[in-house]
Order: C-alpha cells, then sequence, then structure tokens
C-alpha cells in the first residue's frame, strides 16, 4: 500500500506524479518490503535468490509501460506481490507469480520463458492468471475468463488467491480510471470477485473488495453513510471506550488476556442492512461490534471453552438479549469464520453486539482457506467447493453459468438439520424447496409441505440458523412455476431450470426493478432495443457490468415536464390530528406533485402511510423526503421499491 508520509498531493487530493528519482525510489522501498515480509516468514535463502531474479524480470519486462496515474507500471505486480505474501500470506511460487502475472499478458515475453526460469509450477500459475486473447469468445471475454480461473480449481487454488491479490490492489487505484471504466471493474468486483473472497474465507478482502466497489458505484450514498459512521464514532466514542476498559479489567481479574475494541462496519455493510431492514442510517442496529479478543487463559481449556468461560463471565456482569446467543463455533460458516456472538446491555442501557474469539479465529478470517498449512485441510475445503464449480463449468448458456456462479458464492449462510441430525449448510434466505433439492434432486421434484422443527410450513418458507427441516413428498407433486422465485441455490436453479418450460426474457427501456429516476446516478446499457437505464447500486447493473462491460454507455438522463415517473415511500409517524392532511399537502398542495395511492393504517397512536406519487426527477423526491420529515409527529420516511412501476405522460 501506498506509504503516505511520503506521498505527494495534488490540490484536488489526488496522488501527484513523481520525479524518475523519486518513482525509482518508490519501486525499491516496496520491493525490499515483499522480500522482507517473505525473509520474515522463514524463506529460504534459494527462494530468496528466485524471488529477487522474479522481481528484476519484470521490472525489465514492464521497463516501458505506465500505468494511468503515470506512475511505472512494475509498481502494480510489485503491490500484487506485497498482497500476496503479507496480507495473504501465499507461498514462494505464488508471490513469483504475482510478480509476473502480466508480463505474458501485456509483453513480448512467453510462458515458455517463465517455464524455463522459474518452474511448472509458476508457469501453470501465470497461465491461470493471464487473460487468453482470442478472435471469438465462447459467451463474452469476461465470463471465458471467470471460467478459466474457476476452471483452476481442479489443480491448484493459489491462482485465485493470487488473481484475488491483483483484484484488489486494482480496486485500491481505481480513482485514475475513466467512470465508465470505474463501472466495468467496479461491477465485476461486486459480482465475481468479492463473493468469491467471501467464499474462501477472506473476510478483510471481501469487505475491501466490495466496498471499494460501492464506492465507485455509487458515490454519492457512500460518502453520505461515511460522514454518517464518522458522526456516530465521535458521539459514541466515550462511552464505548469505558464499555472496552471494563470487558478487559473484569477478565484480568480472572487470568484472561484479552483485547475488547469497536470496530464500525463498512459503508456498503451499512448501505445493505439499509435496504434489506427498509431503514434509514438513524435506524439501524449494530453499525458497529464489539470484538473480545484473547491472547492468553491461565487455564489449560480448548479455545471454545475459553470462549464459553469469557461468555460465562460477561454474562455475570451484563444482561445477556434473550436468544441472542449464536455459537459460530460449533457451526461456523462455509467459509470457516467462529466466534460466540451475543448482545450485552451496557450500564447505559444500550444493546451491544459482542463477538468472542481467539487470535487464530481472528487470523483464520483474514486468510480463510489458507490458514490452515496442512494440506489435507486445504484439500477437504476444495473437494466441496470444487464439485459445484466442476458442475457449474459443464454451464453451456452464459445467463445459466453466471446465475450459478452467483448462487455458489453467497454472501452469507445458515447451517439447518435434517431430522437425524445432518447439518446442511444453505445461503441465507434459502427456502425448504432449497434445502429439499440440496438433499436430492427427486426430494425437491416431489415436494409437497415441510416440517419445521415440527411445525407443519410451506415449502417456500424461508428457514433460519439451526432450523430442523423434514420435507414431506407426494407422487403427484410437480414443481410450480413461481418456485424459481423461492429459491437461492444452485442445485435448486438447476434443477428447476431443467424441469420448468423456457419463458421468454422480457427486455425493458428502464429496469423495472430499480426504477430509476433523472437525476440520480444512472448508467446505460446498449441493447437492440435502445439503451436500458439502471440505477448505479442495481443488481441488474452490477450482473451486466460484470459480463457484458462493453455495452456500457454513459448517458444523461435528465427530467422532462411532460414525463413524471411513480415512487413509493413509507412514513412512520406518531398519530395526531390532520396528520394526514399535512402529507397530503405537502406533496399536493405545496410541492404540485399528483399522488396516485395512499395506504394508511393506525395501531396504539402509531400511524404506518404508504404513499404513491409521481416526480420529474430525484430532486422532487428529494424534496418530498425532507419536507414530511419536518412534518410534526414524523419519526421515519423512507422510498420503497416497487417493482414494475411505469412512467405517465402529462397531458
Amino acid at each position: 500500500m501506498e506509504d503516505f508520509k511520503k506521498v505527494k498531493l495534488n490540490s484536488d487530493g489526488s496522488i501527484a506524479q513523481r520525479t524518475e528519482e523519486e518513482y525509482a525510489e518508490l519501486i525499491d522501498r516496496r520491493a525490499k518490503h515483499v522480500l522482507d515480509v517473505m525473509l520474515q516468514r522463514g524463506t529460504s535463502e534459494a527462494d530468496m535468490a528466485r524471488l529477487k531474479d522474479a522481481l528484476e524480470f519484470a521490472k525489465d519486462a514492464h521497463k516501458l509501460q505506465r500505468r494511468k496515474t503515470g506512475a511505472p507500471y512494475v509498481v502494480h505486480p510489485i503491490a500484487v506481490a506485497s498482497i500476496a505474501a503479507e496480507e495473504l500470506k501465499l507461498d514462494v511460487n505464488s508471490v513469483i507469480c504475482a510478480f509476473l502475472h502480466d508480463v505474458v499478458e501485456d509483453t513480448d515475453h512467453t510462458l515458455d520463458e517463465i517455464r524455463e526460469r522459474y518452474g511448472d509450477d509458476v508457469a501453470f500459475l501465470v497461465d491461470v492468471v493471464t487473460k487468453k486473447k482470442r478472435n471469438t469468445y465462447k459467451m463474452s471475454k469476461q465470463v471465458d475468463n471467470y471460467k478459466q480461473l474457476l476452471d483452476s480449481l481442479n489443480y491448484d487454488i493459489r491462482a485465485l488467491m493470487v488473481k484475488i491479490a491483483d483484484r484488489l490492489h486494482n480496486m485500491r487505484t481505481l480513482s485514475s480510471m475513466r467512470p465508465d471504466k470505474q463501472m466495468k471493474i467496479a461491477g465485476e468486483t461486486d459480482y465475481f470477485y468479492a463473493p468469491l473472497a467471501n467464499r474462501l474465507g477472506l473476510f478483510d478482502v471481501k469487505t475491501d473488495l466490495e466496498n471499494l466497489a460501492f464506492k465507485y458505484r455509487c458515490a454519492s450514498e457512500y460518502t453520505d453513510i461515511e460522514n454518517a459512521l464518522a458522526a456516530d464514532v465521535v458521539k459514541n466514542k466515550a462511552r464505548l471506550e469505558v464499555f472496552c476498559s471494563t470487558i478487559e479489567t473484569t477478565l484480568k481479574m480472572h487470568d484472561i488476556w484479552a483485547k475488547a475494541e469497536v470496530y464500525y462496519r463498512k459503508p456498503y455493510s451499512i448501505y445493505r442492512k439499509m435496504k434489506a431492514q427498509g431503514k434509514d442510517f438513524k435506524h439501524i442496529a449494530n453499525r458497529y461490534y464489539i470484538r473480545v479478543t484473547f491472547t492468553h487463559c491461565g487455564e489449560v481449556l480448548s479455545e471454545k471453552n475459553i470462549c464459553l468461560l469469557i461468555y460465562s463471565i460477561l454474562t455475570d456482569i451484563y444482561k445477556e438479549k434473550p436468544q441472542s446467543f449464536v455459537n459460530q463455533i460449533d457451526q461456523q460458516k462455509e467459509n470457516s469464520y467462529q466466534s460466540l456472538n451475543l448482545m450485552l446491555l451496557s450500564e447505559e442501557g444500550v444493546w451491544e453486539d459482542v463477538q468472542i474469539c481467539s487470535e487464530r479465529m481472528v487470523e483464520a478470517s483474514k486468510i480463510g482457506c489458507m490458514a490452515e498449512r496442512d494440506e489435507s485441510n486445504v484439500g477437504e475445503w476444495m473437494d466441496r467447493f470444487k464439485t459445484i464449480l466442476q458442475e457449474i463449468a459443464n454451464q453451456s448458456q452464459e445467463n445459466s453459468f453466471m446465475e450459478s456462479v452467483v448462487t455458489s458464492l453467497y454472501y452469507d449462510d445458515v447451517m439447518v438439520f435434517t431430522p437425524s441430525g445432518q447439518a446442511i449448510v444453505l445461503p441465507k434466505g434459502a427456502t425448504a424447496i432449497d434445502f429439499a433439492f440440496e438433499l436430492h434432486t427427486e426430494l425437491g421434484l416431489h415436494a409437497k409441505y415441510a416440517r419445521i422443527n415440527g411445525k407443519l410450513c410451506s415449502v417456500k418458507t424461508v428457514l433460519t440458523r439451526g432450523d430442523c427441516v423434514e420435507i414431506g413428498v407426494g407422487d403427484e407433486v410437480m414443481v410450480q412455476n413461481d418456485w424459481k422465485d423461492y429459491t437461492s441455490t444452485y442445485k435448486a436453479k438447476r434443477a428447476l431450470r431443467n424441469n420448468l418450460p423456457d419463458h421468454p426474457h422480457l427486455h425493458f427501456i428502464r429496469c423495472p426493478h430499480c426504477n430509476s429516476l433523472p437525476e440520480g446516478e444512472i448508467i446505460g446499457f446498449k441493447h437492440e432495443e435502445g439503451i436500458v437505464l439502471h440505477r448505479r447500486s442495481c443488481p441488474e447493473a452490477i450482473h451486466e457490468a460484470s459480463s457484458h462491460s462493453d455495452r456500457i454507455v454513459t448517458v444523461e438522463f435528465t427530467p422532462d415536464e411532460a414525463v413524471v415517473y411513480p415512487v413509493v415511500i413509507h412514513i412512520t409517524a406518531i398519530d395526531r390530528y390532520h396528520f394526514l392532511l399535512d402529507v397530503i399537502n405537502c406533496i399536493s398542495e405545496n410541492l404540485h406533485l399528483e399522488i396516485d395511492s395512499l395506504h394508511t393504517t393506525t395501531t396504539d397512536n402509531i400511524i404506518d402511510c404508504t404513499v404513491e406519487f409521481f416526480v420529474h426527477g430525484l430532486s422532487d423526491l428529494k424534496a418530498v423526503l425532507k419536507h414530511i420529515y419536518d412534518i410534526e409527529g414524523v419519526e421515519e420516511v423512507h422510498q420503497i421499491s416497487g417493482d414494475n412501476l411505469k412512467l405517465k405522460l402529462k397531458i
């Protein structure tokens, strides 16, 4: 990463170009850091010589090339090697591959040269991360590259790790790119590389990737949340310092040496929570968590027992929120994340999200599947993952391939059980249909009902962590057309795709899911029917940017007085006389916008109100939200989605 003590900045905050002497000093300093890291890890003298030779080879190969920032190109492979060595802790050959990963693709040097100089293993790794230049592609250039990477899992996982290091550095230096290039790279990252890093157990890398992608896709939303988080840090700092200090002091009295530290979630994580919960920043919970990490315990106990001991001590001095305890040590996630999680009531009456774990667990969450250096451990993990990916690689249709990748690299998961106690890991949001297909295709095809924790339920019921699930079948039962809307896993989607008739794909000029508005952060994609408009935050746009970046076009979506667009907002308020009249006046009388529908319910003096109205653009919507927030009694107001909302021509 950049040595900020020696960075020169322009007046706009961007990194200024250096002189050739300054660049040479920067390259030497960063290269020395990579070599020092590898030396500290116990690398042999012979391998250190190979690393130095690969570094010089990369310098010579890229000597005439420059990055968009104006820096010598070799800065990039050195940075990738630094990530591979220090953050991912990869082996010598992987770090050599990081130095050389662009040599074959961008210079006249060949793979045979690399094989002769560094051996078959390095040549294999470089070959996997080198994009193949073809006149035609089976699917698209981007999708073929994804497939090439995933195919490498048949042999080794290290090539994927080097590619993730490459992508991480590209994202960290994305500011120098054009906006359309930023959208392409950010879309690929959000759709493929961040979920892949998550599945590989690289929690920190996943967090960095998705947060950087969000920053470049939706700059204004990112900035708003970043500013709100900064204010929240200041507001809670003193209170949380006392809470953490009390925990550390109490544990030390029991001869447990531990740190209690506050970790604020990144803007993208906050954004996802806001969207999932339909709330604004002020009203979402768990904007941060307290991690209690132990380094030493006076008694000879297992990690799990130390975690439980800490849990026992802390719940002696703080109240525990009922049903908040989650054991993610025994029921660890597919990406190997482990901890004990619970909510504790602080002295100030705030429920605090607390995670208890060991230093080893924290380290494992950073480097994931590579945390266990034993080949059998890595191999066991790879075998589970490869079975799915090999089936995906056989997909001949581009859409089904990308859909399969996404559903296999899901962000979060839950562990559920069969009545016999067999543990089944499914993506968060999976249903009993997914569960049935995970056990056996025939079971899924004839699933009639589910019993979840003994209760009779629809097969469309969403499962939660720890559920015990039994599937009832009937020979007469056949898959239903709407089941595809209630599945999350690759196996279920594949089975439904093979057993349901094809439906014509609907084409739109304005995306029906994100309902983009004039003046918003908009991106366009060329299609035969015209340019399809999306919000930059739209998952459909991210998907398309990750696989068809050549379709991206810059568009100006400006308001038109003759055209208005429907939006839906939800208001929560304290009931009072004339409240609804004030809402109607705010929209219709004050802002002269047309209301299409209004639905309201009042329970125990709390109003829930949903209003659909028409706006000319994003500025109208923001004005409505601001004015309604100022109405007496209003506690919360936010926009909610409304699929297939159509524009309206004013006559």
